[in-house]
């Protein structure tokens, strides 16, 4: 039974990180979704959620401002019940931009409802203050929209560094990455981009003001028969964290939100209603959040098994197996241990695994004690650079 526990654990982990990606990298050679995109100029509305962003709103709107989009296009910015500056800067860009105000804190997908009910675009891209776009970044996304089959569109993350420099992508940024495109070509993405995203009027009908927009968004696009997809040519830049310490609660926040939006759309999970995408998302989300509890029972069962000790072999010896298992293990935390302490970039990738898992088994905790999170403060990042 031990040894069962310790192979399906590692199954687990294997499956979630390496044989999910490996299935759809096969499957999309035999199933492949282009995205038919048109010239269409729909119109579009833009909102930008705020809340205390008098640092880096302006900065934000004249980006927004930059927008080469030919069609009709307005900005709205929702602020959720900003005690700053920010709601003054935003008027002074009046008529161009559109205030709305909460009049009470209510979190992100509140202040985006109020936003919604105020704007007349048939398409609706969101935003954040920090995410900047190239000029050509709205009509990148639009354009996707001329497949009928797509109901909202990611764009892919560029990380801003101090001197201005748009930084190299990390392993883990360009496994998602990868991912993400794979998922894209061959049904629909799972989650989008929560700095920049664009979708259907229609698909945000639906919207919940106290669930993850952007996981709720691709999951109302399959509701009604839609899909998500990713764009590369359509960027989001966004600075770099002042104390990637904070990173951790972000991480926890985000996997608290989405278990909650997950537990709200079950009937997704059907494999005979939805049989590609109940796949998909029982991969890619259930699955890796079950991980850290496989690390655990991995790591226990492990453990009792070299306590128990080495079968006897022919010849007098004795070999066993388990502990050089145990042995990658405690070599792998230990390595994840020291990249954490010392930053080395040769063990980011085990430490920045570790951290990740830590922050999923923290958000079941949390999750399990009724918290929800659905407010939110802004992470405090470097001085936004304005891309034109």
């Amino acid at each position: 039974m031990t040894e069962m526990v310790l192979w399906c654990a590692i199954a687990l982990i294997l499956y979630a990180y390496i044989g999910y990606p490996c299935a759809l990298a096969l499957l999309s050679t035999v199933r492949n979704r282009p995205v038919r995109k048109t010239a269409a100029t729909p119109p579009v509305s833009y909102i930008i959620t705020v809340h205390n962003e008098a640092s880096r709103i302006g900065a934000k709107l004249q980006n927004a401002l930059t927008q080469d989009y030919p069609g009709e296009l307005e900005i709205i910015v929702a602020s959720d019940c900003s005690t700053d500056r920010t709601d003054d800067i935003v008027r002074g860009f009046a008529p161009h931009v559109r205030l709305v105000r909460s009049a009470e804190r209510g979190g992100k997908e509140a202040a985006q409802h109020l936003a919604i009910a105020a704007s007349s675009g048939r398409i609706l891209v969101f935003s954040d203050a920090a995410t900047l776009l190239d000029c050509t970044g709205i009509s990148t996304l639009v354009a996707n929209f001329g497949d009928p089959t797509v109901g909202c569109v990611s764009s892919i993350d560029r990380v801003i560094e101090a001197d201005g420099t748009v930084g190299g992508e990390g392993a883990y940024v360009r496994y998602e990455m990868l991912l993400r495109r794979l998922e894209s070509r061959v049904n629909s993405l799972v989650g989008l981009s929560g700095s920049l995203f664009a979708a259907r009027r229609e698909v945000c009908a639906r919207w919940v003001s106290d669930r993850q927009s952007d996981f709720s968004t691709v999951l109302n696009s399959m509701a009604l028969g839609l899909r998500g997809v990713i764009d590369p040519e359509a960027a989001g830049y966004y600075p770099n964290l002042r104390d990637g310490r904070r990173e951790m609660e972000r991480k926890i926040r985000t996997v608290v939100r989405g278990i909650a939006v997950l537990s709200s759309n079950l009937q997704l999970l059907n494999l005979l209603r939805h049989p590609l995408f109940a796949w998909q998302l029982a991969s890619h989300k259930i699955c890796r959040w079950l991980v850290p509890f496989a690390m655990l029972a991995a790591l226990v069962s492990g453990a009792l098994l070299v306590v128990r000790g080495a079968p006897a072999v022919e010849g007098g010896g004795s070999f066993d197996p388990y502990v050089l298992l145990f042995g990658l293990q405690l070599g792998f935390y230990m390595a994840a241990t020291v990249g954490l302490v010392t930053g080395s970039r040769a063990l980011r990738l085990p430490a920045y695994f570790v951290v990740v898992n830590f922050a999923i088994l923290a958000a079941w905790m949390r999750y399990a004690y009724g918290e929800r999170m659905t407010t939110w403060t802004p992470s405090e990042r470097l001085q936004a650079v304005p891309r034109s």
